[in-house]
């Protein structure tokens, strides 16, 4: 593909993001008293971590063609566990947090080998995960709210140039998740079997345990995004982590990743989280009633969908030029 091939992808899948992004704030701010604020962008920016790095882990899902539907409640299941952990038992900080991951990484190995081992779709696995990990959230909490205490919330109060360290730590999550897909061996592979898995398995490639690796991280993301949850509200609710499945497979097709596999991007899904939370907050400082939101949010992600396919009609076109 010819650098001038190259310049045309780029500005059709990151430059179209960015204008959508930077016309919601325009739009907002015109039509809006306070959007327009420091402490606004301060606010939608510090309660983005959590689903960026939800959407991080969808990515790779996706990108191999799959789905993972069981995230929210993974999340919801890992902060109880964090909970228990400082709260109940007293344990250090340290080792709560890792229990949480451990959690959160054992739910989406659990996915993964249950779809390779029986040759499952991953959406029926997922669900069935979705509900066995809202469950265990209700069980380990007593069905009741339940207080971490201030050392994780004295932690996500630190601020780095007033945005929280939270999002610094998804932005950094993003960066890795980037280059682990445009740079290495395992991100060729990833887009190789979500392309055409017979073709890559058929060239050597693991295809099966390339499913069960990708599962692995999005239950590993779900459960980092529980630690960020719960610092933010100092608190875990059986409740936690409900529609964040939709709102990550929102951000990620917003992104431009393909629901069919072999294509997507980790940069283009964090512009997904953000075009998503401005329009959330711009929503919200507009004093729209809960209807509208989900209207407006719904018809946005059926344009993204409508768009994507034209997108890929273009390149499509493009490429055979």
């Amino acid at each position: 593909m010819n650098s001038g091939k190259r310049s045309y992808f780029f500005l059709l899948d990151y430059l179209g993001l960015v204008l959508v992004l930077l016309l919601l704030i325009v739009v907002f701010g015109v039509f809006t008293e306070n959007f327009f604020t420091w402490t606004n962008f301060r606010t939608i920016v510090n309660q983005t971590p959590d689903a960026v790095v939800i959407a991080v882990g969808m990515t790779f899902v996706l990108i191999i063609a799959g789905i993972d539907l069981s995230v929210g409640s993974v999340l919801g299941l890992s902060a109880a566990v964090l909970a228990i952990c400082l709260h109940r038992l007293e344990l250090p900080m340290a080792v709560g947090i890792a229990a949480c991951l451990a959690t959160g990484l054992l739910c989406g190995v659990l996915n993964g080998l249950t779809v390779i081992t029986w040759r499952l779709p991953s959406f029926i696995v997922t669900l069935g995960m979705l509900e066995i990990a809202r469950g265990g959230a209700y069980l380990v909490t007593s069905s009741r709210s339940v207080y971490v205490g201030t050392q994780l919330g004295d932690f996500v109060s630190m601020r780095v140039g007033g945005v929280s360290v939270m999002f610094v730590i998804a932005v950094l999550v993003v960066a890795a998740g980037q280059i682990v897909l445009s740079m290495t061996a395992f991100g060729r592979h990833l887009f190789a079997a979500g392309s055409n898995e017979e073709a890559a398995r058929l060239s050597g490639i693991p295809t099966q345990w390339l499913k069960a690796a990708v599962f692995a991280l999005s239950g590993l993301m779900a459960g980092l995004a529980a630690v960020i949850h719960a610092a933010r509200l100092e608190g875990v609710n059986p409740e936690d982590g409900v529609g964040y499945e939709l709102q990550a497979i929102a951000a990620v097709v917003i992104g431009g990743t393909s629901l069919f596999g072999g294509r997507g991007s980790v940069v283009r899904s964090f512009l997904g989280v953000m075009i998503i939370a401005v329009l959330a907050g711009g929503l919200a400082q507009a004093n729209a009633q809960e209807h509208t939101k989900r209207l407006v949010t719904g018809l946005v992600i059926v344009a993204a969908v409508i768009i994507d396919y034209y997108r890929n009609r273009l390149r499509a076109a493009r490429a055979t030029e």
